[in-house]
């Protein structure tokens, strides 16, 4: 077996021990894009490779910015903590002014996970990191992604998503 050993309770006495198993939560993913990847105004940053897998409730395909968390639970839901660091920038011919990104869930941007920042001219990187805690019902699916919600397209360098089950 890999990893650590699940979780179990021994249960009942006698000659026969019932073993109950629980669910393992220690699963992690992260997927990265070490380029530099200019997005256009609503769309999402791409996540090229795969630098940690993660099981079959962390789903992603390469060179996408979607990331599905799947609600394989014996609980009333799952739960997830994703983080996404990384560094943004105007592209050349861009006009300086405040730039902004955002966590989306379902496509809608989370307004507590927004990352703003003011660069003094164009191609002058500054580095981002936003997290959310994200519940997901039994049998259910969200998707997770990093979007540009400025008016403008943004450079996305060295992007780091992390995304790990925690209940």
């Amino acid at each position: 077996m890999f990893g650590p050993e699940p979780i179990h309770n021994n249960n009942g006495g006698g000659n026969r021990s019932r073993r109950t198993f629980f669910e393992r939560k220690d699963l992690m993913a992260e997927y990265t894009n070490a380029g530099i990847a200019t997005v256009a105004p609503g769309q999402n940053a791409p996540l090229s490779e795969t630098a940690a897998s993660g099981n079959a409730s962390i789903v992603h395909r390469a060179g996408a910015g979607l990331v599905t968390l799947r609600g394989l639970t014996n609980q009333c839901r799952a739960k997830f903590r994703v983080a996404f660091g990384g560094n943004i920038a105007i592209p050349a011919g861009g006009t300086v002014e405040a730039i902004t990104a955002a966590l989306t869930i379902n496509g809608e941007p989370l307004p507590t996970s927004v990352a703003t920042v003011t660069p003094a001219a164009v191609e002058n990187y500054f580095n981002i990191y936003v997290s959310a805690s994200v519940d997901v019902p039994r049998g259910c699916c969200v998707t997770v992604a990093m979007r540009n919600t400025s008016a403008q397209a943004i450079n996305f360098a060295n992007s780091n998503m992390e995304v790990v089950r925690t209940a």
